[in-house]
């Protein structure tokens, strides 16, 4: 748990305060509404970062209680690389100790700082030898290739991503918690999940332009009475006048061409004083507090004026949009919830796979068995055995995709980046307010054969150049799928080079000789593809 605060010494510190009698579960209930990015290049209207706490009116933080996926499962605040690197979607590097500088200041953990493996933080491009292949991110990009703006990457064999290691510095933020070793990884990778506390509350941006809900069951000890709600709210490349590119542009590092600055407005605020009793409650605001430090390096609430935008829906104080009828922002209901019935099982799954991905579907549970809508679901994996009660808390944990809907709703879940021919056990838990749990439903899937021909790593080219990022291995690579992967004789060829190519760029890896070698040898070849138009 998250809780900073001793709350026996916060029960004698507060006049009259009550603690709730056994088996009251009070719940507080965050209503908002994210609103849509501004800018007029789609592909950078990326989601919303959030993270909201509890405080005392006098400022002693109490425990953070909603934080999204992007810094809370997937390290966003504590990535290997310099904190101003470009960014893009699906963008795998740099530290973006801006996110939530109000935040991280004030929730009193640290954790060893992410470094790339070998120590130069100026780097976008790593050596095949320590990077395994990436599950969440993609590599960088520039603006130009036709990837930029997928949302996801289906290929199971790359892209490959250095994953870093413990530094001697210190970090605000956790480690990314959804890594599976490879060789290629430090002994680091193997504690990133153990040292990362928000497993609990880590949930999926929420879809922007939909009204939007969190909550979280008080703990049974926490004294009734007066408190205050903060949501710090961020967004990349939201530039206005002030925050503009040229303002706060990317570093000048090599590969510094990949990618866009994304620098801009900081993180802003949202306070709700409210109160918690065993009655119910209500508060809500209509403006932004303030916002943080545009470099991320103090906890400081900056009083609103005018660097920051306020009449753009989706930019600056607009990232909330004004809920319509409700005149608020933020709304949060706290009150008791007595709740004794558990969610039921989820019913009629059922899923589709292809070579790398699978897609489950199931009718969702309520609250209360069937009726309502459950808090979140508990989703884990395993290979090589079928997922029990038993074995279920040591699974692997992924992070919902969907939206969660009421009781009754079809839910789509979908796996991706998964290897071919391999079968997964999947297990899913709903769980409630006050942390009642549905039973464990189970579906074993097995993915599908790879597609002949479907190769996404150009292995000897990249091993001779020690790098994805090499223009050579870029062109060859987009030569290979534009050019031969569409005849029966580069079919073929592909085939046999995906068949043994893997085995002896481990060998051209190894040795600068062989490297040189075969960087020789691919001359010919690389110039004869540069004369080629397609």
């Amino acid at each position: 748990m998250l809780r900073r605060l001793l709350l026996p010494a916060l029960l004698l510190a507060l006049p009259g305060a009550r603690v709730a009698s056994a088996g009251e579960c009070r719940v507080l209930d965050v209503d908002y509404l994210p609103a849509k990015g501004n800018n007029p290049d789609h592909t950078l209207n990326l989601p919303l970062s959030i993270v909201a706490w509890l405080e005392t009116p006098g400022g002693e933080f109490i425990e953070t209680i909603y934080i999204t996926q992007e810094v809370g499962t997937y390290g966003l605040g504590n990535r290997p690389g310099r904190y101003d690197f470009n960014s893009g979607p699906v963008w795998p590097y740099g530290r973006r100790i801006t996110t939530f500088p109000v935040w991280a200041h004030r929730h009193g953990l640290e954790w060893a700082r992410i470094d790339f493996q070998d120590d130069y933080d100026d780097g976008l491009s790593h050596a095949t030898q320590i990077s395994s292949i990436e599950r969440h991110y993609f590599r960088p990009m520039m603006r130009s290739e036709p990837m930029w703006d997928a949302e996801s990457h289906s290929s199971s064999f790359g892209p490959f991503t250095d994953k870093g290691k413990f530094g001697p510095s210190k970090s605000l933020y956790p480690p990314r918690q959804d890594i599976m070793k490879g060789a290629e990884d430090a002994p680091s990778v193997l504690m990133y999940d153990e040292l990362n506390p928000f497993d609990g509350i880590s949930q999926a941006s929420p879809a922007s332009g939909q009204p939007a809900r969190f909550s979280w069951a008080a703990p049974m000890d926490l004294p009734t009475g007066s408190y205050v709600l903060w949501m710090e709210v961020s967004r990349e490349f939201d530039h206005n006048g002030t925050y503009t590119p040229a303002a706060r542009p990317g570093p000048n590092v090599p590969y510094g061409e990949y990618g866009l600055p994304y620098r801009g407005q900081p993180s802003v605020l949202y306070k709700v004083p409210l109160e918690i009793d065993n009655t119910m409650t209500m508060a809500t605001t209509d403006a932004y507090a303030g916002y943080g430090d545009p470099d991320g390096q103090d906890g400081v609430v900056r009083a609103p004026d005018s660097t920051i935008t306020t009449n753009v829906p989706g930019s600056g104080a607009q990232r909330l949009a004004l809920v319509p009828g409700g005149n608020y922002r933020v709304r949060v209901a706290a009150g008791p919830d007595p709740d004794s019935l558990a969610p039921a099982g989820t019913g009629d799954i059922a899923s589709t796979t292809t070579a790398s991905t699978a897609v489950v579907t199931f009718v969702a549970p309520g609250d209360d068995e069937r009726m309502g809508m459950v808090k979140g679901y508990e989703i884990r994996y395993l290979t090589g055995e079928d997922i029990t009660p038993a074995n279920f808390a040591s699974a692997i944990e992924v992070r919902p995709t969907f939206q969660i809907a009421p009781g009754g709703s079809l839910q789509t879940m979908t796996f991706d980046k998964l290897l071919p021919e391999t079968t997964y056990s999947i297990g899913i838990q709903a769980y409630d307010n006050c942390g009642n749990t549905s039973p464990l439903a189970v579906v074993n899937v097995t993915t599908n054969a790879r597609p002949v021909g479907e190769v996404d790593a150009c292995f000897v080219a990249t091993a001779a150049y020690g790098t994805v990022l090499a223009n050579d291995v870029e062109m060859l690579r987009r030569f290979r799928d534009l050019a031969m992967k569409h005849s029966v004789l580069g079919e073929l060829a592909v085939e046999t080079y995906y068949t043994f190519g893997p085995s002896f760029s481990g060998v051209v890896g190894e040795s600068d000789l062989l490297r040189h070698t075969a960087r020789e040898a691919l001359k010919p070849i690389v110039e004869r593809v540069k004369r080629w138009t397609y």
